[in-house]
């Protein structure tokens, strides 16, 4: 096999020897798998190193290299073969993404750790907490496109995966115990379900947080810098946050300097920065100045739903019991019920547990181990 074989894992480079370590992940009851992308690097992101554990053998594929990855689809379809991520929400959108990848029978570990009540929950955290193994983490932010990788981020890369067989093993454990395995497999397999943003037609801004709070000239004149901040990232091969950050993105949108005199003025904005983007950020502005007011841009209306009288008194009473079962089972809040799950629970008022599946975003989990308390709070509460 051409692959070239190191001490923990073996590096696939080309679709052919893709092939050769396929039986070895299909005949696997479990899999560890994380990924390494260039989104701190590049305008548009993709995987670049796609790691796979199996109880026998570390993996590391070089997505680069071998661009054909469909051999992997029906491995991470098979409902019979456990994924074990940690932290997976990302790694299931770019898997997806890039290579249409979905994954069915997925474990999430940092799901885990929440639902077993640990105040750390990265997967460093979690390593040295159960196996004392610490982590070296100079190599999370560094450019995974980049080629050829040194040896020490190939085993940094192959080491992400090489642990969370144990791991899943020992919080498996722990979750049967508390009687909240189940729990975990529901969130989990919410979670595999996550896809994508798509790519929005509309305006750059419906996607800028704090946006919503703007008046619509600033809106405008949001635009339009958010508009070159992205001519220019794409131009640059950057993503939109080394152009220029959101924070100068907004203040600027916000003073609306229509001058370098001004425009140097603004806190966190260098004079490098003026030099070299000053006349475009100015023009950008006067572009969003100069637009009439009968075409100034909205933001979208959202539609909020205010509790009544009634409905306060039951999201309170609901908090006070989710408090108390946290307390109980040595968890967060959070984990028990999220705030916008406490107001649709109130404010639709089920009387009975089964009533409670209409509510949207209610987890069967959640009914079955909390449903009988819900309504009898409810129920007190009027």
């Amino acid at each position: 096999m051409a692959s070239q074989k190191h001490n923990h894992y073996i590096l696939v480079e080309k679709e052919q020897d893709l092939q050769t370590v396929i039986p070895e992940i299909k005949n696997a009851p479990a899999i560890g798998v994380d990924l390494e992308a260039d989104s701190m690097f590049h305008y548009q992101e993709r995987v670049c190193l796609l790691q796979l554990s199996s109880p026998a053998q570390n993996m590391v594929i070089d997505t680069i290299s071998v661009k054909d990855l469909s051999p992997l689809i029906p491995v991470f379809s098979d409902r019979d073969i456990r994924k074990v991520f940690h932290g997976a929400d990302y790694d299931i959108r770019s898997l997806f993404r890039d290579f249409g990848i979905e994954v069915n029978n997925m474990f999430d570990t940092q799901i885990a750790s929440r639902f077993l009540g640990f105040r750390e929950t990265s997967l460093a955290g979690l390593l040295k907490m159960k196996f004392n193994i610490h982590r070296d983490k100079k190599y999370q932010k560094k450019d995974w496109s980049q080629r050829p990788l040194s040896a020490d981020m190939l085993q940094y890369a192959a080491d992400d995966t090489s642990h969370l067989l144990p791991l899943h093993d020992i919080l498996g454990k722990e979750l049967q115990e508390k009687g909240l395995l189940f729990c975990v497999e529901e969130e989990s397999g919410i979670l595999s379900n996550v896809r994508p943003n798509p790519t929005s037609p509309g305006p750059f801004f419906l996607s800028f947080k704090g946006a919503a709070a703007l008046e619509p000239r600033t809106l405008a004149v949001l635009e339009k810098l958010l508009s070159f901040r992205d001519q220019m990232a794409k131009r640059r091969d950057r993503p939109h946050f080394k152009v220029l950050s959101n924070s100068l993105i907004l203040e600027i949108a916000k003073c609306k300097p229509v001058n370098k005199k001004d425009l140097s003025e603004i806190k966190g904005l260098s004079p490098g920065l003026v030099k070299s983007m000053g006349s475009f950020l100015i023009n950008s502005v006067k572009e969003g100045l100069n637009i009439p007011d009968g075409s100034l841009p909205l933001y979208p209306g959202r539609k909020r739903v205010r509790p009544d009288h009634r409905q306060s008194a039951r999201i309170k009473a609901l908090k006070r019991l989710g408090a108390k079962l946290a307390q109980e089972l040595g968890v967060d809040p959070s984990i028990i019920c999220t705030n916008a799950q406490i107001q649709a629970i109130a404010i639709a008022n089920p009387e009975k547990p089964e009533d409670m599946m209409e509510i949207p975003d209610i987890r069967k989990w959640q009914i079955k181990l909390f449903g009988e308390e819900i309504c009898r709070v409810l129920r007190e509460t009027g």
